[in-house]
């Protein structure tokens, strides 16, 4: 009987631990610094979000920027993940340039500071 209990609990516990959800903390930068005209990488690192079920693309105002790649899916000790994903980019004037994140069916932009 005691065998039951523990393995229950030990149940409730990890699906408990599980359904949490994390948010993920986004980071978008650029390989060099921006300049307009001048060939880059765009890089948008996705971190500390649970669970896995996640969808990276980055745009350059609403069309999603060709030959992204993206890392495989790594996850720390405590089960929070992390993926970065990047494609190369000429900044481009007026343009907006983003990493469109989408976790747990909620999506969210962050754009790219170019510092220029």
């Amino acid at each position: 009987m005691k065998e039951l209990f523990f393995i229950a609990a030990l149940a409730a516990f990890c699906c408990a631990a599980f359904s949490k959800t994390s948010p993920p903390t986004v980071q978008v930068y650029s390989r060099d610094p921006g300049q307009y005209g001048k060939e880059n990488t765009l890089i948008c690192h996705v971190s500390n979000f649970h669970p896995p079920d996640i969808t990276i693309r980055l745009m350059e105002d609403d069309q999603e920027l060709p030959e992204a790649k993206q890392t495989d899916l790594a996850f720390k000790q405590n089960w929070h993940f992390h993926l970065t994903k990047s494609a190369p980019f000429t900044p481009k004037q007026g343009a907006r340039y983003t990493c469109k994140v989408t976790h747990s069916g909620l999506a969210k932009d962050y754009t790219w500071e170019s510092n220029m």
